[in-house]
């Protein structure tokens, strides 16, 4: 019995709240989701398929195709010089082709040309047949003029400057590298873009409103929540009167008049939302701080004579976070449904940049078609994200509430 007591003393508040939150398997389910999803949006355009930038690579010859769509590509080398681009780079804005995307149904060599007939989708393709100078598919010409002798083709790259190449040889690097086959998981959107791709794109924008706009209201909500609670008078008035006035407007509607305030665009849709979001927060931490004002701590900090600044943010702030934490939770699901309301309304990251929302609003009307699933799958992620935080703030609240006895040694 003295083993166990001493173990339990031996843990922290955060050991034993973190025990606790492990027992919830629907908490922990939820931050399996949160991990997997901060995975994606992390790394970005390195595991998307589609890692152009913001997933925006545009085939309009295969637009609303279904999930599991197959086809054959032709990938030919656009006439610009090679940019190398970093690993950091690459992570944050992705990689745009060197190469321009034609979907073909069929393919043939005739000398120094590859022959295809473009795709059409019809049962029937009978697409239009075009010609391709081989050179011209692989190398970046420095101009069109490519000289034909003896089975070999002579032109300039801008890469690579003067070439002598065997027919032969380009064709064989054609089948291997320039005719590809690419299948579609979750099929492609009206615009031809690559549909998983475009929701991967989609979870950076989610998460990041998320921190951001949880962020901004922890600093405003616990900034005015405590000159409230800890001076009162005439100062917790004039603070009360403006949080009773932000919160008396709705929310979607205060987010759009700062939104038209500050601009379209992504950081101002999450400074909006972030500046809707505090009054929560500072409404808590207002009550714990006029409760724990008056406590004994307190007191002996004024005695020893401590600053108030010293005791509201050394002594009082650190025993209001558990709470602060839940609600931030549950903000940040708050903020992501908000963020797709404001895209579906075309008030948040504008296009070509992908949000769940911009998504569900582009694909709306296939909802009474036999391709509802277009607006469906960015709705099953938003609720996938959401119900996630929802249950971690769930699980935060019970493993934080100090009256829970399940960790607690028994007399």
């Amino acid at each position: 019995m003295g083993k166990g007591k001493k173990d339990i003393q031996s843990k922290s508040l955060s050991q034993i709240a973190w025990h606790r939150l492990k027992k919830n398997k629907l908490s922990m389910f939820g931050l399996f989701i949160i991990f997997f999803a901060i995975i994606i949006a992390v790394l970005g355009p390195t595991i998307r398929p589609d890692g152009t930038p913001k997933a925006n690579d545009q085939i309009l010859e295969i637009t609303t195709q279904q999930p599991g769509f197959k086809v054959d590509l032709l990938q030919i080398k656009k006439n610009q010089e090679h940019k190398e681009v970093n690993f950091f780079e690459r992570i944050n804005k992705g990689v745009e082709h060197d190469y321009t995307t034609i979907p073909i149904y069929d393919y043939s060599f005739e000398g120094y040309n590859l022959v295809v007939e473009k795709y059409t989708g019809d049962k029937v393709n009978n697409g239009q047949i075009v010609r391709y100078n081989l050179a011209d598919i692989v190398y970046p010409l420095d101009h069109n003029d490519v000289i034909e002798s003896d089975g070999y083709l002579d032109f300039y790259s801008l890469d690579e400057g003067k070439k002598h190449i065997a027919i032969e040889e380009l064709i064989a690097t054609i089948k291997e590298k320039n005719l590809i086959t690419k299948k579609y998981y979750l099929g492609t959107d009206k615009y031809g873009r690559d549909m998983l791709s475009r929701l991967m794109a989609g979870t950076w924008i989610s998460l990041f409103v998320g921190f951001i706009s949880v962020f901004i209201s922890i600093v405003i909500g616990i900034s005015l929540g405590a000159l409230a609670g800890y001076y009162r008078g005439w100062l917790d008035d004039i603070i009360m009167w403006f949080i009773n006035v932000v919160w008396s407007i709705p929310t979607l509607l205060l987010v759009i008049a700062i939104t038209m305030a500050l601009g379209k665009g992504t950081w101002q849709v999450f400074i909006a939302v972030g500046l809707t979001m505090w009054v929560e927060v500072a409404r808590v931490v207002r009550g714990q701080m006029l409760s724990l004002r008056e406590k004994e701590f307190v007191e002996a900090g004024r005695a020893l004579g401590f600053t108030n600044a010293r005791i509201i943010f050394k002594h009082i702030i650190p025993n209001v976070l558990g709470p602060v934490i839940v609600i931030s939770a549950i903000n940040f699901a708050a903020a992501i449904l908000i963020e797709a309301g404001l895209s579906f309304l075309g008030f948040g990251a504008q296009p070509p940049q992908a949000t769940w929302g911009k998504i569900i609003a582009e694909h709306k009307g296939y909802l009474i078609t036999g391709k509802a699933y277009l607006a469906v799958l960015p709705g099953i992620a938003i609720i996938l994200m959401v119900l996630a935080f929802v249950l971690v703030g769930n699980g935060l609240r019970d493993s934080l509430d100090s009256k829970a006895v399940d960790d607690m040694p028994t007399v």
